[in-house]
């Protein structure tokens, strides 16, 4: 039994439909494979989410030792950037390896990176928090719109069923009930948009990446270009700052690798396994993390909503297993079987 995938939308231009096809054959043993990449990619995409929501707490902590913002987001990325690059130079060299027409693309996957930590940012600095998180998991929306009509994933019961229930969940758990979103900074919520946009974007293009490389160097080239952005953007001269510290130098170690290297790797391999839509609802966990870890570490106390919220959540990741289409198209069945969609050719989204 076979699965042709055609492009659809922009991607077609230029393709002839009808001589154009990518054929991919599921024997059970794909089959197989597939039910235990789901399994790995579940667990990946829940430990990023957690690592994420662990990390906002140490990033306050920094901030209050006296970091400003954009001085941790900058340091944030230089480190994971240093310490991801001496691993791999370490142990898988051959992950650095990567052709030239690469490049702008990877770059581009950086920017994005960059950008949506630049304006998730922003707008906590013009809304109040949950009202930022509440924008940014707008996410899930835009990948699965995009997915539906150029990648062309099915509209299935139990995927748009999964999306409502997480989207509800979010809105529950950081407590959007009692925010007054009509009288919000009109400059925090096109921040908070933006935000959502740039992790949609991030999202698929890291999938179509994946289709020709290994998550590691996807995730490392696109983290260089992202501390490259921050050099530019922020004049690096607040090194000293750390490194006159042995308690700030080893908080920003531990937010370099808890709060980026491990949390964007698991991220990313979870899409290699899950594919984009599944992986971004999944990462839904995040908000559900923070008010647990804020519970068990700060004593804030989560109200009856909020908890019913993180139970939407979970049952919307529950959900998602009944859903199958397409498994045999994630990014390492794929790179396995040496294939990729003529949709993805030359990185195109």
């Amino acid at each position: 039994m076979g699965h042709e995938i055609l492009p659809r939308g922009p991607l077609a231009r230029g393709v002839d439909s009808g001589k154009i096809a990518f054929r991919v054959f599921c024997t059970p043993n794909w089959e197989g494979l597939g039910d235990s990449f789901r399994v790995k990619g579940y667990i990946f995409v829940a430990w990023a989410a957690i690592l994420w929501a662990s990390s906002g707490v140490a990033g306050k902590w920094m901030m209050r030792e006296g970091l400003g913002l954009m001085e941790l987001v900058q340091f944030r990325a230089s480190f994971a950037t240093l310490l991801l690059g001496i691993w791999l130079l370490a142990k898988r060299r051959d992950l650095l390896r990567l052709q030239l027409r690469d490049l702008p693309v990877l770059a581009i996957l950086g920017f994005l990176m960059a950008l949506n930590n630049a304006t998730y940012f922003y707008a906590i600095g013009k809304i109040q928090v949950g009202a930022a998180i509440l924008l940014q998991y707008m996410a899930p929306v835009f990948v699965a719109v995009y997915a539906m009509a150029f990648w062309s994933e099915r509209i299935t019961v139990p995927k748009s069923l999964a999306l409502v229930l997480a989207l509800a969940g979010c809105y529950l758990v950081v407590g959007g009930y009692n925010l007054e979103l009509l009288k919000l900074n009109k400059q925090g919520l096109v921040g908070g948009v933006a935000a959502a946009l740039c992790f949609s974007a991030y999202t698929l293009l890291s999938e179509r990446g994946m289709h020709r490389h290994d998550p590691w160097t996807v995730l490392f080239y696109a983290m260089l270009t992202s501390a490259i952005f921050w050099h530019v953007v922020v004049p690096p001269g607040g090194y000293a700052k750390i490194f006159v510290d042995l308690t700030r130098l080893l908080g920003i170690l531990w937010v370099a690798v808890m709060g980026t290297v491990l949390p964007f790797a698991l991220y990313l391999l979870g899409i290699n396994y899950l594919r984009s839509t599944r992986a971004i609802v999944t990462a839904t966990l995040e908000p559900i993390s923070a008010g647990l870890i804020s519970f068990l570490i700060l004593g804030e106390v989560m109200e009856g909503l909020q908890v019913i919220g993180g139970l939407l959540v979970i049952a919307a990741i529950v959900i998602l297993q009944v859903d199958r289409e397409q498994q045999v198209l994630a990014p390492e069945v794929l790179r396995r079987k040496g294939k990729s969609p003529p949709s993805s050719h030359g990185w195109v989204l």
